[in-house]
C-alpha cells in the first residue's frame, strides 16, 4: 500500500484522463479536487474519512445556509440575503484544503514544504476558476457575500475540529495470548514488523460527527478461538487468502488488489459522483440557471451538497467506530492466527508456520474490517439515495485501467468482503459485522441530520 501511495504523484495526471466525465457544478467540482489532494498528499484510507468529512460538511453548511432547507451538521444557516450558493461551496472547500494540504497548514514564519506549496497553487488556481465561471452570471457583490459566508463556515468547522483528538497518539502493546494482536511481518513485502502502536489509534478515541459516541456501535466482539465460525473463518482464509493459494481465482485476486490499490473515500465518493451525473442525464438536465438549479427542478446544488455530505459524515463515524472496537477486542490477524494455531486450543485449525497473505497486513487489529466498516456505511447512504439495485461501474484511483461492474450496491459490498478475506488480511466475521456497523451509522446520520425543514 505504501508503495503503491508513493507513486501516487506520478499516476495523477493518468488518472484524471481515465476519468468519467461529470456534469459537474460547484459543488461536485470540488470533491474531485478534495481527492485528487488526498492522492498526491498519500493520505491514508482512515485519515480521508476524517478530511472528506471536514470538506463536504462545510460545503453542505454553507450550501444549506442560504435558507436552511435542511437541518444543519455544524454551524446554522445565517447568510446574507443575496449570497451565492455556489461561491459559498467554493469557499468553503478551499479553507478546508488549504488548511489540510496548503500552505495555510502551517504557522507563520515556518518553512513551507515544496508539496504544500505547489497543492496551495492548485486550490488557488482552481477558486479562481470557479470564481470566474460564476462571475458570468451572478454579481460581484452576491459572489463577495457568498465567499464571506463560505468562510465563515469553513473556520467554525475548522475551529470544530482542531480539538476532535485526531492529532493525539497513543501507544498500542503487543499482546502475547493467543487471540491477542500483535505487530505482524510486513509480508509479502519484508519481514520487518509493522512499527509499534502503529494502526491510527487516534480514531478510536476520535470525536464523532453525529454518533454520540465511539463506542455507541460496538459490536459484539469476534468468535471464541474453538468455536464453529471461527474455524470456518480461519479455514477459509487460510486456503483462500494465501500468496500461493490454488483455490483463489485471476478475477478474486484482480479485486482484493482493487479494493486494498486506493482509499474507499476515493472509491465510492467516484461512484456517488457517477451516479449523481447518471440521474441528471437522465433526467435531461440542462446547464441551469445560474443559481444552482437545473430547468427549474429543486436545487442540485444544495441536494447534491447533502448527499456527499451525508456519505462522507456516514464513512467518517463508521470509521470511528470501527476503530474503537478494534482497540477494544484487539483481536488477532490471519497471518498471527495461522502461524501460532497450535497455541489456539482449536483440534480443527491446523498451524502454518510459513503462511503468507497475498499482501502486507496492515498495522492495526482484524475485528472489525476498516473498509467493510466504511464500505457498508456508503452503501447505506447510496442505496437510500439511489436504491439498491442501481448499476454502476469503479474505478480506483491507482490501478489504472481495471474497472470492477456491479448490477447492484449490495453486491460491491459482498465483493468488498471477499477481497479483504481472499488477500489474507481479515477473518469473515470481521468483515460482516464491520459491515453492519457501517450500515448502523448510516441510518443514525439520516435520522438525526439532513433533515428537511422546509
Amino acid at each position: 500500500m505504501k508503495k503503491l501511495q508513493g507513486i501516487a504523484g506520478a499516476l495523477v495526471c493518468l488518472s484524471l484522463v481515465s476519468a468519467p466525465a461529470v456534469h459537474a457544478d460547484e459543488v461536485t467540482d470540488w470533491n474531485l479536487t478534495m481527492l485528487r489532494a488526498g492522492l498526491v498528499a498519500g493520505s491514508s484510507p482512515t485519515t480521508m474519512t476524517r478530511v472528506a468529512a471536514m470538506v463536504q460538511a462545510a460545503v453542505f453548511d454553507a450550501v444549506n445556509g442560504m435558507d436552511g432547507t435542511y437541518s444543519h451538521i455544524m454551524v446554522a444557516p445565517a447568510a446574507p440575503p443575496g449570497a451565492s450558493s455556489r461561491a459559498a461551496a467554493v469557499q468553503a472547500a478551499y479553507v478546508i484544503l488549504s488548511k489540510l494540504y496548503g500552505s495555510a497548514a502551517f504557522p507563520p514564519l515556518a518553512t513551507v514544504p515544496a508539496t504544500a506549496i505547489a497543492a496551495q497553487a492548485n486550490f488557488d488556481a482552481r477558486r479562481t476558476v470557479s470564481l470566474a465561471e460564476i462571475a458570468e452570471r451572478q454579481s460581484a457583490a452576491s459572489i463577495d457575500s457568498g465567499v464571506s459566508w463560505g468562510q465563515t463556515v469553513a473556520d467554525q468547522i475548522w475551529t470544530a475540529r482542531l480539538t476532535d483528538g485526531f492529532s493525539i497518539t497513543a501507544p498500542f502493546p503487543d499482546g502475547t495470548a493467543p487471540g491477542q494482536w500483535r505487530r505482524t511481518p510486513n509480508l509479502p513485502v519484508s519481514s520487518i514488523l509493522s512499527a509499534p502502536g502503529a494502526g491510527y489509534r487516534q480514531i478510536s478515541e476520535m470525536m464523532p460527527w453525529v454518533i454520540a459516541a465511539p463506542s455507541a456501535f460496538r459490536p459484539a466482539g469476534p468468535p471464541s478461538l474453538t468455536s464453529a465460525a471461527y474455524t470456518r473463518d480461519f479455514n477459509e482464509v487460510k486456503a483462500m487468502g494465501s500468496f500461493s493459494s490454488a483455490v483463489r481465482t485471476a478475477d478474486q485476486t484482480t479485486y482484493s488488489l482493487f479494493w486494498n490499490s486506493g482509499t474507499a473515500t476515493y472509491l465510492w465518493n467516484r461512484v456517488a459522483l457517477a451516479l449523481i451525473d447518471a440521474r441528471d442525464r437522465d433526467r435531461g438536465d440542462g446547464e441551469g440557471d445560474g443559481h444552482g438549479n437545473r430547468n427549474g427542478r429543486r436545487d442540485d446544488l444544495l441536494e447534491n451538497a447533502r448527499l456527499l455530505g451525508a456519505l462522507d459524515l456516514a464513512m467518517a463515524d463508521a470509521a470511528i467506530g470501527c476503530w474503537d472496537a478494534k482497540y477494544t477486542f484487539a483481536f488477532w490477524r490471519p497471518i498471527t492466527a495461522i502461524r501460532e494455531a497450535a497455541s489456539d486450543g482449536n483440534p480443527a485449525t491446523a498451524a502454518d508456520t510459513g503462511w503468507t497473505p497475498l499482501f502486507a497486513t496492515p498495522a492495526h487489529p482484524d475485528y472489525p474490517s476498516g473498509h467493510s466498516c466504511v464500505s457498508g456505511a456508503a452503501g447505506a447512504v447510496l442505496a437510500r439515495e439511489f436504491r439498491d439495485r442501481t448499476r454502476f461501474t469503479m474505478e480506483s484511483d491507482l490501478m489504472l485501467g481495471v474497472t470492477r461492474s456491479f448490477k447492484s450496491l449490495s453486491a460491491a459490498l459482498e465483493e468488498v468482503k471477499n477481497a479483504r478475506i481472499f488477500a489474507g488480511i481479515h477473518f469473515r466475521t470481521a468483515c460482516d459485522d464491520g459491515q453492519a456497523l457501517g450500515a448502523a451509522v448510516a441510518n443514525v446520520v439520516f435520522r438525526d441530520k439532513f433533515q428537511r425543514l422546509r
